[in-house]
């Protein structure tokens, strides 16, 4: 404040209950309230005699003495209490135009922007101020070379921002039965370039296709609704109003003008906000657009190994390299070939039991049983053994033909990518141009 109101405190109360009922009249429908200001000036103090000269201009009466006076006292206060106030009456378009400036002072990258920054860039971007507000906004902007300031990474953030939410694998149609290829770098970059390019494309029209003529300047920040000030739907002015006439609690924190544009990009945010930052990064769009163009065209190498089952396979344009799928094929029979030594158990049972037989005949009919039984389960032993073996080699060789069917498979599926890349390239030719057609129209502040 620029003088102590305790030294008056009923002036001041008086002063704070006028502005109040102020505020929530301008917020409610655009007009002062009925009864004429009842309270005394304060010496030194801005908010009584820029109250009187919002009240006048409302009224369509001469401001400039009240004016004077405010303006003497604290200028900057008085241009942002005028300007904020008028917006919420809808009046915006009676603002001076040296207002704005005043009341918006300077933004730096290395500052955080100020809630009253905020609020104009907010009531200027519905179109409170026509089009000569948004211009400001957007030279403001434009004045501090944002791009200029950015670096390769940064650049990711701006996309991420506009697009959030990538997926971390594309697979093409051609890949659809291979989707573990589609991770391969060599696949993997022009496929998921021209992806992103396409998102890019679908958010940018989605902002510069909004219809900003439905807010028209006349009263784009009335509320319509009637409700109190205190829970208006935009916040952002009458908070700051209420903090400039003494009324609202100590500010939040502040934001940087990189988080705030990052912000309004991505896609919860406020359409017309969105415009203004998308106009802002349009050089960056328009940078990130041509590197995945670029991207996209890369044609996928004539030799590409491709893990299959598990096993490196070296696939050509005309199939499969055979010294590579050999080395899988022993690779597989060696997985599915269990080590089987000299059946110890089995020799035994038989060998015990031909003793046994042969001693039957001299001790007599049980030992000879006993001799069959074991050689019994010698034989028993030997045909599971015999069994299992044979089960191996049938799923060995089941394996060994689904890794020749895969890889010819994926040769064909190399081939359809190939002729995929055309109409990939063409299509991501038509993302960047109309990309960047559409962020040089920008958020067509005219």
């Amino acid at each position: 404040m620029s003088t102590d109101l305790t030294a008056d405190p009923q002036a001041a109360a008086e002063l704070h209950r006028y502005a109040e009922a102020l505020l929530a009249h301008l917020a409610a429908n655009g007009a002062a309230p009925p009864s004429a200001p009842g309270f005394r000036d304060i010496p030194g103090y801005w908010l009584p005699p820029a109250v009187h000269a919002l009240v006048a201009i409302l009224a369509g009466d001469d401001p400039l003495e009240p004016l004077s006076r405010a303006a003497g006292r604290d200028q900057q206060r008085t241009a942002l209490f005028l300007c904020l106030s008028l917006a919420v009456a809808g009046h915006g378009s009676r603002i001076h135009a040296s207002w704005l400036g005043t009341a918006f002072g300077d933004l730096a990258l290395d500052l955080p922007v100020t809630h009253g920054q905020r609020a104009l860039w907010l009531a200027a971007a519905r179109g409170a101020y026509g089009p000569a507000g948004k211009i400001f906004v957007l030279r403001k902007l434009d004045s501090l070379a944002i791009p200029d300031h950015t670096g390769p990474a940064d650049h990711q953030e701006w996309v991420q921002a506009l697009a959030p939410g990538e997926p971390t694998v594309v697979v093409p149609p051609s890949l659809v039965d291979f989707p573990e290829m589609a991770e391969l770098p060599e696949l993997a970059r022009p496929a998921q370039a021209a992806a992103r390019l396409a998102r890019l494309r679908a958010r940018c029209l989605e902002i510069t296709s909004i219809r900003q003529a439905a807010q028209t300047s006349s009263a784009p920040l009335t509320n319509s609704s009637a409700s109190p000030a205190t829970a208006w739907q935009e916040d952002e002015p009458i908070a700051v109003l209420r903090s400039l006439i003494g009324l609202g609690g100590p500010a939040g924190p502040m934001a940087s003008l990189t988080t705030h544009l990052l912000d309004d990009l991505r896609p919860a945010a406020d359409p017309h906000l969105a415009a203004i930052a998308l106009h802002v990064a349009a050089p960056i769009l328009r940078g990130v657009a041509e590197t995945l163009e670029a991207d996209s065209r890369l044609e996928p190498p004539a030799t590409l190994t491709v893990a299959l089952l598990g096993h490196p396979v070296e696939l050509h344009p005309e199939g499969p390299d055979d010294a590579s799928l050999a080395k899988a094929e022993a690779a597989i029979v060696a997985e599915g070939t269990l080590p089987r030594g000299t059946p110890w158990a089995v020799i035994l049972l038989a060998v015990a039991g031909v003793a046994c037989l042969a001693g039957g005949a001299v001790a007599g009919w049980l030992l000879a049983g006993v001799g069959a039984a074991l050689l019994g389960a010698a034989g028993w032993q030997l045909w599971r053994r015999r069994n299992a073996i044979a089960s191996d080699a049938r799923l060995v060789a089941a394996r060994v033909a689904e890794l020749r069917e895969l890889a010819d498979g994926a040769v064909w599926a190399l081939h359809a990518y190939a002729r995929e890349a055309d109409a990939r390239a063409k299509q991501a030719a038509d993302d960047a141009a109309e990309l960047t057609r559409l962020v040089r129209r920008g958020p067509r502040a005219a």
